[in-house]
């Protein structure tokens, strides 16, 4: 079974690579970067070097695949991003088309149910409809919860300011998840066969005053608190951070949608298994050894 991956080996894709190696699998990864072929090769993968808005590049890759995992690369620039996201889903969608690709997942995430007051998550909700309009493929779009790696952006206003917090309050339970818990329900996925259906991956349902509490006693900071600011606060302080506008206004829009609770309802109400085997205090390890 040959199977294409595109996002290059990022977080996620190293580890769902290796995984498939191990598993006797012919895998080719789809890299913007030059400078990563050797890396890929060394894990036993082929190096496909291009751009995900290229369809003829991505047509010719996807040509002898008989899966792909489908992932956009986030933040398309600074300016445009639900417009780029969504351009480069219809890349990817056309090219598996005329690849005629059989099987596809894609990398979704909680709120992708939503077109709106979602921030950046809407792009993926975009893709997801444009790639239920495509006929005799198999697509499974697998909904990530909140990636604890993005508790690392928060490192230098602990480190700061002594304090974690965005614009949502401690007490809404978040549905997390590592990346690694992805790479293995992606492997899973690929080997499957099925119509049009989601997977949701969450490695665990947590507060943010858990996030506070199991961070802080990792790195000896037992006293660090979650602070809820104002929507206006957290794009202030992301825009100081260096983020440009757009983003950081998506970002302030998707922290509105988790304070709304709407954003993880669709996970939460569905009662739909937690089977990441990464808890929140197995991530407080990888995070102290970090920080």
């Amino acid at each position: 079974m040959k199977i294409t991956i595109t996002g290059s080996l990022g977080n996620i894709g190293k580890p769902l690579t290796a995984k498939l190696i191990a598993s006797g699998y012919e895998v080719t990864v789809v890299s913007s970067n030059a400078d990563r072929v050797k890396a890929i090769e060394t894990l036993g993968a082929k190096a496909a070097i291009g751009s995900v808005d290229d369809v003829g590049f991505l047509k010719n890759t996807f040509a002898e695949a008989d899966a792909v995992f489908a992932m956009t690369p986030p933040n398309l620039g600074g300016a445009n991003i639900l417009a780029n996201t969504t351009n480069a889903g219809k890349a990817l969608a056309e090219a598996i088309k005329q690849a005629g690709v059989k099987r596809v997942v894609m990398l979704s995430s909680i709120g992708a149910d939503l077109s709106g007051g979602n921030g950046p998550i809407a792009g993926l909700h975009n893709i997801e409809k444009i790639y239920e309009g495509l006929d005799n493929i198999s697509f499974t779009f697998l909904r990530a919860g909140f990636f604890y790696t993005n508790l690392y952006n928060d490192v230098p206003l602990i480190k700061g300011a002594g304090i974690i917090g965005s614009n949502y309050p401690s007490t809404i339970s978040i549905p997390f998840v590592h990346p690694e818990d992805i790479a293995t329900a992606a492997a899973e996925e690929l080997q499957k066969s099925s119509g049009v259906n989601v997977r949701y991956i969450v490695s665990d349902v947590r507060t943010p005053n858990d996030v506070a509490t199991v961070l802080g006693l990792a790195i000896d900071k037992p006293e660090l608190p979650w602070i809820e600011f104002t929507d206006e606060e957290a794009l202030g302080g992301m825009k100081q951070a260096g983020l440009p506008e757009e983003i950081a206004g998506l970002y302030a829009e998707m922290g509105a949608g988790l304070r709304s609770g709407k954003i993880q309802n669709d996970f939460l109400s569905t009662k739909t298994a937690v089977d990441g085997k990464t808890k929140l205090e197995d991530f407080a390890k990888e995070f102290a050894s970090n920080f």
